[in-house]
């Protein structure tokens, strides 16, 4: 009778034993599209496909663990459905250095915040790159393919002419675009949609100059690509037909000098010759040397605000002030104050609202 309990015990704990081990599961994970070689600050795309065998479930959520040097750009992006059973989710990385390592990836299955199922995708190994060290003209690009979509090149100062470029590109990294060799440059504005990024970029070069070539690596077709951008002077100045910074233009200090000397000429006279129209000629001329030779209002740029190469409201934009921005005050005109950068040597103009006070 013992021995006999003994069996049914053992029956059953196998039973339940058989039941645990061998119950359906309900997500399996895969890799879809994941690349074997991957460059530095390459922006690449892995392909999750997760199998799901039940119905009873609400929502997927993924979690990202043990990676190293690597960035996951859009670790919130929503799954999608790709048939009755079938999901997919598209996540995007950016590699920092060589000795990164893909992360693990976590996706749970869940019903009304009840944990259904649990499954991981270990991280697999991906050859790694260092590109276009010795090319001159290489931009820190990786993309499928760039499009120059415009181009404006307008006269910056006496020595220096300033462009405006208008890209696209699928699958790249715009974010780290930078010409070699030029000292004044930089990004004006950036968009991303879908796989697809759109850089306006500005960049200053010698008055001389007639075109620049940058490259890119075409992850596509494995190879370098050249594009070449015109710069096809426009007659058009940044600033009102004088030197770009109003203080330093020589009309600026001989009105100033000009203004002192007029001054003392009739300070003399009045004491010399003590009539009352030379005192009223000796102090309108010390009220007129006085605001001549004042120094400039300071203040600061507001962040985010645009700045602008012309006091226009269809003016090219120059930049945007990622940071407030200490400035001192050029000129005003037409809704627009001229500001020199204090801290960073710019100049340009922008908008009444964008101004605020120390």
């Amino acid at each position: 009778m013992k021995m006999k309990k003994t069996f049914l015990f053992i029956l059953l704990f196998n039973i339940l034993l058989s039941v645990n081990l061998f119950a359906a599961k309900n997500l399996y994970l895969s890799y879809k599209k994941i690349p074997s070689n991957v460059y530095k600050n390459q922006k690449f795309e892995v392909v999750i496909k997760a199998l799901i065998t039940t119905d009873n479930f609400d929502k997927l959520s993924t979690t990202f663990t043990n990676s190293s040097n690597i960035t996951v750009l859009n670790s919130n992006s929503e799954w999608k459905k790709i048939s009755n059973d079938t999901y997919e989710n598209s996540y995007y990385f950016k590699v920092k250095a060589g000795n990164f390592k893909l992360p693990d990836i976590e996706v749970k299955l869940w019903s009304n915040d009840s944990l259904i199922d649990v499954s991981e995708l270990s991280a697999t190994p991906i050859r790694y790159s260092d590109i276009g060290k010795g090319d001159e003209r290489f931009s820190n690009i990786i993309a499928d393919n760039i499009l120059l979509k415009a181009y404006k090149t307008k006269q910056y100062n006496n020595k220096e002419a300033l462009t405006i470029i208008d890209i696209d590109a699928l699958n790249s990294n715009l974010e780290d675009f930078k010409l070699k060799n030029i000292e004044e440059q930089g990004i004006s504005n950036l968009k991303e949609w879908e796989g697809t990024q759109n850089l306006v970029y500005y960049f200053v070069t010698p008055i001389y100059q007639k075109n620049l070539i940058f490259t890119y690596y075409n992850s596509m077709t494995k190879s370098f690509k050249d594009v070449k951008i015109p710069l096809i002077l426009q007659n058009e100045l940044v600033s009102t037909q004088t030197d770009l910074n109003p203080n330093d233009s020589t009309f600026e200090r001989y009105k100033k000098v000009a203004a002192i000397v007029i001054f003392v000429f009739l300070f003399i006279l009045l004491i010399w010759k003590r009539n009352k129209w030379f005192l009223i000629l000796t102090l309108i001329s010390f009220i007129i040397a006085i605001l001549y030779n004042l120094p400039n209002s300071k203040g600061v740029v507001k962040k985010d605000s645009f700045v602008y190469i012309l006091p226009t409201k269809n003016s090219t934009i120059f930049f945007k002030v990622e940071n407030e921005q200490k400035v001192e005050v050029l000129q005003r005109k037409n809704g627009f104050i001229k500001v020199l950068g204090l801290d960073n040597d710019f100049i340009g103009w922008i908008k009444d609202e964008s101004f605020g006070e120390n």
